[in-house]
């Protein structure tokens, strides 16, 4: 019988979390026994499933509204509940790996309790929790950010191995964490190429006109769709009737910017589709002739690495950015970089590259040769089960 993990997610739902539902796959291919559990989500209702062999439990949340108090009130249920599902998922059988992800870094207490249990500790930081914050308004060195380190910290002692997503994120293991180096692997994100591929473009997509931009992520407060959509608004005033927008995916700012679309008489140019299936995805984003990412620079978006870039680059659409150190990183001369949230900016090298198909051709193929070469999930497997093993190893040293 094959050895039993347990992984733990919050900020989306699985499988919509494509890093989680990647990670799952390769370990059940790996002959690991996954067990995930997240919140519940459009399109995955069902509290208790079997997806492609992987168990997967859900619960609800009360809200994933931005704000201070609705995420007291998110993290409130979503901890105890998944405490709960751990327990049943448990059932007297030891899990050999729990994996926790966040945000939030306040998993560390049932991380705690089943080393008690006999498991391994893995902390898979996806975000950097304080800078999440401080972009999102708050007081840096406030009480809550205080909190958030401190809880960055417990999770860091209490985890056998961190995965970091990147380099950055290393770093801040080793240096802010004070983790050993030994016990901190870079697990990059990367897209599926069984998910995320060129199909055959749909030019229906376009509605009429010439050219298609897309979006494709969290509609969150530090995602910078708004600059999304003001770069959009700047196109349409100088190319009217030329260009369609459409942004995919889900998140707590949907209905906000949807509502700005409708007041800026942008509704007939720009469509928010919500969450919307693979096929889908690859639809769109293989019709595109050039794909956004307008993260906004702040302490957070720095240092992240964004999967829609990522993705964009797997179907081999060229990239238009704001000059991240990290996007920079992935993305080298599959992109354009526009300067840090300037969305005028933005919008014009869009346009230069709607004007320019060689280019852009140019740009698609160092994009797809990236993703299939150096930022290939094969590499970052490797390292997701290395540090498994080292994290086993540890629990039974010690």
């Amino acid at each position: 019988m094959g050895r039993r993990a347990l992984i733990i997610v919050e900020d989306l739902p699985v499988p919509f979390d494509r890093r989680v539902w990647t990670e799952s796959k390769t370990l059940r291919d790996a002959g690991w026994r996954v067990t995930v559990i997240s919140p519940r989500g459009e399109g995955a209702r069902r509290w208790h499933e079997r997806i492609d062999g992987i168990e997967v439990f859900r619960y609800p949340l009360p809200t994933t509204a931005a704000g201070f108090a609705s995420h007291l009130a998110e993290y409130a249920v979503a901890i105890p509940a998944t405490l709960i599902l751990a327990l049943l998922a448990w059932r007297g059988r030891r899990f050999d790996v729990v994996h926790a992800c966040n945000p939030p870094d306040f998993f560390f207490p049932i991380g705690w309790l089943f080393r008690r249990l006999g498991s391994a500790f893995v902390f898979d930081q996806h975000d950097l929790s304080p800078e999440v914050y401080t972009a999102q308004g708050g007081t840096r060195g406030g009480l809550v950010h205080r909190v958030l380190l401190w809880s960055e910290r417990m999770t860091y002692r209490t985890a056998d191995v961190v995965v970091a997503t990147n380099r950055t994120y290393r770093r801040f293991a080793i240096e802010r964490g004070g983790v050993d180096p030994d016990r901190v692997f870079v697990v990059r994100s990367s897209p599926d190429p069984a998910r995320i591929h060129p199909v055959e473009p749909d030019p229906s997509l376009r509605d009429g006109r010439p050219h298609l931009v897309a979006y494709l992520g969290t509609m969150g407060p530090q995602d910078g769709v708004d600059l999304f959509v003001a770069a959009a608004r700047r196109i349409v005033e100088a190319r009217p009737g030329q260009v369609r927008f459409v942004a995919m995916g889900g998140g707590p700012m949907l209905e906000q910017l949807r509502e700005q679309v409708r007041a800026e008489g942008l509704d007939a140019d720009v469509t928010f589709t919500g969450r919307v299936p693979d096929e889908e995805v690859r639809r769109v984003l293989s019709t595109a002739e050039v794909a956004v990412s307008p993260d906004p620079a702040n302490d957070f978006n720095e240092y992240c690495t964004m999967n829609k870039t990522l993705e964009y680059m797997a179907v081999g659409v060229p990239v238009v950015a704001f000059d991240l150190e990290e996007t920079r990183v992935s993305a080298a001369d599959a992109a354009l970089y526009a300067t840090p949230n300037d969305a005028s900016e933005l919008a014009g090298l869009v346009m230069e590259l709607l004007d320019d198909p060689e280019r852009r051709a140019a740009m698609g193929a160092v994009g797809r040769e990236r993703v299939a070469g150096e930022l290939s999930w094969s590499n970052s497997a490797t390292s997701l089960l290395a540090a498994y093993e080292a994290a086993v190893a540890r629990r039974r040293e010690g």
